[in-house]
């Protein structure tokens, strides 16, 4: 599974990707969670998760350079609780240090969406999305390709479908 391309793709993300965090900002007190986390540099991998619940989301990575960082992982459940959305990310919007891998991983629901990007907007900047040679997406994880990632990442978002209860 790959995030959308080309022009059809990036018509479907400009559909459906605000319209599923719209959802989610409306259930936002009652299906949604935020955390602040230390990013830590020194080489080592680190994770940090949270749940919501039957959801789980992990963000796994390891970074050098630099002091720590402060970020924050967004977790919520969509009203009808067919979505479920992770996001991970600098506030600040560029982060410097410099990730020598990344994984995020969603447990109890199915990737649908997955986007990383090198720099989170902020001051009327736009986020800068990686080059699709850069991550790979499967079912559950959004991760880097070993050798194609160049090691910048400020911001993460996933949206994963739900199991559904058929009647």
């Amino acid at each position: 599974m790959a995030a959308p391309s080309g022009m059809a793709g990036r018509w479907l993300v400009a559909g459906i990707v605000p319209a599923v965090l719209l959802c989610l900002a409306v259930r936002a007190e009652e299906g949604s969670s935020t955390a602040d986390f230390d990013v830590r540099p020194g080489g080592m991998v680190h994770s940090f998760s949270r749940s919501l619940g039957d959801y789980t989301c992990t963000f796994t990575y390891s970074a050098q350079g630099g002091t720590n960082e402060q970020w924050q992982m967004n977790v919520g459940i969509s009203e009808d609780n067919l979505l479920f959305s992770c996001s991970v990310w600098r506030p600040q919007g560029k982060s410097y240090l410099f990730f020598t891998q990344f994984k995020a991983e969603v447990k109890g629901a199915k990737i649908e969406y997955a986007m990383p990007y090198s720099t989170a907007a902020v001051g009327g900047q736009s986020d800068v999305p990686l080059k699709q040679e850069e991550f790979e997406i499967t079912e559950t994880t959004v991760s880097h390709k070993e050798g194609k990632f160049r090691s910048e990442l400020s911001k993460l978002v996933v949206v994963a479908k739900t199991p559904r209860d058929e009647l």
